[in-house]
């Protein structure tokens, strides 16, 4: 019998143990922000050195896409342009002639002009000479219209050729964040099109938990807070890990379908981000708990 009694009490003793472990505040699963990196021009991909797990930094060039096509094109742009260059030049010497002869005019105009106040010429010589600079200034002024034509046509081309050097660009490809790469969607020698993705990358050096708490709770809680974050170490225990509260939703909303009751999936809650520096142990979707007060 007094057996029977030290088992029961010892029985009760493990029971209370047991109860006094505090549950977590917040439950939810860990994510990253995720950028999908796409084709910015059409050719073949003729090198693409990643490989999924890859740590990249950003700016590290990850492969080239095939620039032949764009380089005949700018070949072609520039042939062009130094063919309309030289009807400017062309344009521009008949200009300085028609100056040259205008000056020639304007100077016996002002002989004309003497020998009339000695009555040496006739008003209609001075009236000549003033329609020859008339036409002088006409012939000019069309040619000065044709010249910006081409000076249009020539700044047209320059912006064109700007346009495919920034195709060449944009046809190495270069890691647009620094990150690991998540998933790779094309190999080498296939045919990137412009908005195909290529792969996926995402910085893991930090994951933000995503949980959600109840009206009563907004009150234990504010942004830049201190917060412990528990995972699941093994199968009994648990690893504690270090977080900060970076976001708090304004509006609140349904539980989403990932809590497991529906008790708990009717009720309106908040959904709260929190940082966690990744030593390794995290993984995206993983699930994780939270104890807002850091000195549980």
């Amino acid at each position: 019998m007094k057996k029977l009694i030290r088992l029961s009490i010892i029985a009760l003793l493990f029971t209370a143990c047991n109860t006094s472990n505090e549950r977590a505040d917040a439950y939810g699963n860990f994510e990253a922000i995720e950028t999908v990196v796409s084709s910015e021009v059409n050719g073949k991909i003729l090198e693409l050195n990643i490989s999924e797990g890859q740590n990249l930094k950003k700016g590290d060039v990850i492969g080239l896409i095939d620039t032949i096509q764009l380089s005949l094109k700018k070949q072609q742009v520039i042939a062009q342009k130094k063919a309309v260059s030289t009807k400017t030049n062309s344009i521009l010497s008949q200009i300085d002639v028609i100056k040259e002869q205008k000056k020639k005019i304007v100077f016996e105009k002002e002989r004309i002009t003497n020998l009339l106040k000695d009555e040496a010429a006739t008003q209609k010589q001075l009236d000549d000479i003033n329609s020859q600079i008339d036409v002088f200034d006409k012939q000019i002024k069309s040619i000065e219209v044709q010249n910006s034509t081409v000076f249009n046509e020539l700044k047209a081309m320059e912006k064109q050729i700007e346009q495919i050097d920034d195709q060449i660009n944009r046809s190495v490809l270069k890691s647009p964040v620094t990150g690991t790469v998540l998933e790779k969607y094309a190999e080498q020698y296939e045919l990137a099109i412009m908005g195909k993705p290529i792969y996926k990358i995402a910085n893991l050096s930090k994951l933000e938990l995503r949980v959600y708490i109840s009206g009563s709770q907004l009150n234990k809680i504010k942004l830049r807070q201190k917060v412990n974050v528990l995972i699941d170490e093994n199968a009994e225990e648990n690893k504690k890990l270090k977080g900060e509260i970076t976001w708090i939703s304004e509006q609140s909303e349904f539980t989403p379908k990932i809590i497991q009751t529906k008790e708990e999936r009717v009720n309106l809650v908040y959904a709260v981000k929190i940082s966690v520096k990744n030593d390794g142990s995290l993984k995206i979707g993983m699930p994780g708990e939270v104890l807002f007060n850091a000195e549980k």
